[in-house]
């Protein structure tokens, strides 16, 4: 431990390799060609939206296993979690695979809970090879916390579109032939709940945590902003980044030339009206494999700060009245120097 709320591994564990699937609008976005998979059909075969988001972390974590030449009874844990409600996509995805499962649930910060929980089993000599995997659907997400699709609400200028989706990443104890990244340190996060109730404007609910966590991971190591390629927050979209820069800025912590925020990247939000951007446990997870570790691995960015943020609410505590807590955790991924 160092600081507050950080781990250092002395033993940093190695993230191996990973997969990526996504759906039929984020194969037309601007990293659709980057993807592992991109289905025709949002319902991949399946007879309803949570079946369908099952059989993504069932294939992206399959994918995964497959650039590896690994099989699935090599994985001594696996550690998923998703939207929906008692984590139904990850139980039923990936029961198959007959792997111990640790589930989780970080909203959308999911991505990067479950790499921070799996790289401590890995780096504490608990596990020598895990799995982490996580997911989201647009219809899922809104059926489960907005509105059914068929009744066509108007969307407002500040909500953010769920990502269908799904990355699965493996993490190791020993280097292999072709390491993307290495996990060499995490900051966990607070809850911070500033008040806000508007389900339609996650960026605002889930802006404090990112803030919060940056602000106490860059005091825990010591570290200025300069110290990463890039700082990249999973699905704040525009509204949310906007409030990010102004919270750090009131610290005096200026990161507008190293952020980056996954909901911003994945759609063209002007030709494919997603208005302030992605979000879903997916947006980040399926940004971070396709794109972010292929920097990484190829020694563009030699530091990133990766930070998923999660809007930690239910369709009972929304419909009660309660305010949206946010989340946020965060993972330093450095470029291997194979010496």
């Amino acid at each position: 431990m160092i600081g507050n709320q950080s781990i250092q591994f002395e033993n940093p564990p190695y993230l191996i390799n990973s997969g990526s699937i996504v759906g039929s609008k984020e194969g037309q976005g601007p990293m659709g060609k980057l993807f592992d998979k991109v289905g025709e059909d949002d319902m991949f075969g399946a007879q309803t939206w949570e079946e369908a988001e099952s059989t993504l972390q069932k294939e992206a974590l399959q994918i995964a296993l497959n650039k590896e030449n690994m099989k699935k009874e090599e994985l001594n844990l696996l550690f998923a979690g998703d939207l929906l409600g008692q984590s139904i996509a990850s139980s039923f995805g990936i029961s198959s695979f007959h792997t111990p499962h640790v589930g989780l649930y970080g909203a959308c910060s999911t991505c990067g809970l479950s790499i921070a929980v799996g790289s401590m089993a890995v780096a504490g000599g608990f596990a020598d090879k895990v799995a982490c995997v996580t997911s989201s659907h647009f219809a899922s997400a809104e059926k489960e916390f907005r509105f059914p699709l068929a009744y066509g609400n108007q969307r407002p200028l500040s909500a953010t579109w769920t990502v269908t989706g799904s990355g699965a990443f493996l993490l190791s104890s020993k280097p292999n032939r072709k390491v993307r990244a290495v996990v060499s340190g995490v900051t966990f996060g607070k809850i911070m709940d500033y008040g806000v109730k508007d389900s339609m404007n996650m960026g605002a609910c889930m802006a404090p945590a990112a803030a919060d966590t940056i602000k106490q991971h860059l005091q825990d190591f010591g570290r200025k902003p300069e110290a990463y390629d890039k700082i990249i927050t999973g699905d704040l979209g525009a509204v949310g980044q906007k409030l990010l820069f102004e919270l750090l800025q009131e610290d005096g912590i200026d990161i507008q030339k190293q952020h980056m925020d996954c909901g911003m990247e994945i759609f063209d939000s002007e030709k494919q009206n997603t208005n302030a951007g992605g979000s879903g446990c997916g947006c980040a997870a399926v940004i971070l494999s396709a794109y972010i570790l292929k920097k990484i691995e190829e020694g563009v960015w030699e530091r990133v700060l990766f930070l998923p943020t999660g809007a930690l609410l239910s369709k009972t505590s929304f419909n009660e009245g309660q305010t949206i807590p946010g989340i946020s955790h965060a993972v330093v991924l450095e470029h291997y120097k194979n010496s």
